[in-house]
């Protein structure tokens, strides 16, 4: 069969427009709970300092939930995994909101927040896995290149999700309030959640790893480098959020954090977009390398901040480099992981990105009750400062990584979805 040219047009006509759609819902639900939780607690306990604690304590229950769950997708295939996903956690979701208006302690909340977190599914992990079935079809060098603008367009959908995920729960409490919102991300898991996993690229990455004997080892050190990447990028997140919230307060303009908040994401998306053109002769450690140093160089001029007007510009300029380094991570964790532990890897590192969120948080926030935003952006700086580390020290142990595993059998699947 003749390979089309890698473009997003024609990457997305392979399963259509619709299962595109889809998969981008489905993962607004995960990128809407954790802001939603923290505005439903605060709200009724009076407390963000509570509303902070069950945010957190979805996000570290996600991360931990989240390499479990896609284990077992490799084992069983995602549509069976998603759908009881999908389902619990709305339920779950449901019974936070009750929980939440009860007289209990606000510890209980933690605790349904934590339940919740744990049963939440990362769809955008489990699309990038089904794009090597959904393009093995073609040879190898042009499942490369398709495989290549996938993950790009994962990338962007990923930053792009997390961007509308919050400013749709902040139109929401605005108009309504925080259950409308929390209540709608359920809708939203039960309907898209539910359409993801019956689609038929499940039933085509099923078949394309059922005959593989072996699960393959799955923690190996070049994963462990990513994954400190991945802590190191999602701690930019935490770090810059607070950093903003802090600025955005201290201006009397507390509902606009949101807002710049979203600047860092429309820079990555961007940006992520544009990696799929990134000539392929140019080795995957070599862009993280660079795109590293450049993610540290885009951060100092956010220590320099004093005011809202010099923070968007800065943001919008950090977001450059986010996506590309997401984007190059996700795919080297692809390609040194065996085939039939993706599912579990590519969750894990989403899983790592998250537990980054919290730390960065948690520690920006800790910096500012101290000093402002200005230590918060600190966070987001040392953040940078580990990134190079990461990627210019273990370039090496990823490129033989690379190297290592570019000549295994491709996966063929004539599965049509």
């Amino acid at each position: 069969m003749s390979a089309p040219d890698p473009s997003y047009r024609s990457l997305f006509a392979l399963p259509g427009l619709t299962y595109v759609v889809v998969a981008f819902l489905g993962r607004l639900p995960l990128a809407m709970a954790q802001i939603g939780v923290l505005l439903l607690v605060a709200g009724t306990t009076g407390s963000y300092g509570a509303g902070g604690a069950c945010a957190g304590a979805l996000a570290v229950a996600n991360a931990v939930g989240a390499p479990l769950w896609g284990a077992w997708a490799d084992r069983v295939g995602q549509r069976r995994v998603v759908l009881i996903q999908a389902w619990s956690a709305s339920v779950a979701i449901g019974a936070l909101l009750a929980v939440a208006h009860t007289d209990l302690p606000w510890a209980y909340s933690a605790g349904a927040s934590a339940v919740a977190g744990f049963l939440l599914p990362h769809v955008g992990p489990l699309a990038r896995v089904r794009w090597r079935p959904i393009t093995a079809r073609f040879g190898p060098r042009a499942q490369v290149r398709l495989m290549r603008t996938a993950f790009s367009y994962e990338g962007s959908a990923d930053e792009a999700s997390f961007v509308i995920g919050p400013a749709l729960v902040g139109v929401v409490v605005a108009l309504s309030s925080p259950v409308v919102a929390l209540a709608g991300a359920a809708g939203l898991l039960l309907v898209f959640g539910t359409w993801f996993a019956l689609h038929p690229t499940a039933r085509a990455t099923r078949t394309a790893t059922a005959h593989l004997t072996g699960a393959g080892r799955l923690v190996t050190p070049a994963l462990v480098v990513l994954c400190l990447a991945q802590v190191a990028i999602g701690s930019v997140f935490g770090s810059v959020q607070t950093g903003t919230s802090v600025l955005a307060t201290s201006a009397g303009q507390p509902g606009l954090t949101g807002i710049f908040h979203a600047l860092l994401g429309i820079g990555s998306v961007a940006a992520g977009l544009a990696v799929a053109r990134i000539p392929r002769h140019v080795p995957l450690p070599t862009r993280q390398r660079w795109f590293s140093l450049a993610f540290l160089v885009l951060s100092l001029p956010l220590l320099e901040v004093g005011s809202l007007m010099t923070l968007a510009p800065a943001l919008l300029v950090l977001g450059l480099s986010i996506a590309p380094y997401m984007i190059t991570s996700f795919t080297l964790g692809e390609q040194v992981t065996p085939p039939s532990r993706v599912s579990a890897a590519m969750t894990l590192l989403a899983a790592s990105g998250g537990l980054g969120y919290a730390a960065g948080a948690a520690l920006a926030g800790g910096l500012a009750d101290h000093g402002g935003h200005t230590p918060a952006f600190a966070v987001t700086v040392a953040a940078g400062v580990l990134a190079v580390t990461i990627a210019w020290g273990g370039a090496g142990l990823l490129g033989r990584a690379e190297t290592a595993t570019r000549h295994r059998p491709l996966v063929v699947n004539t599965v049509q979805p």
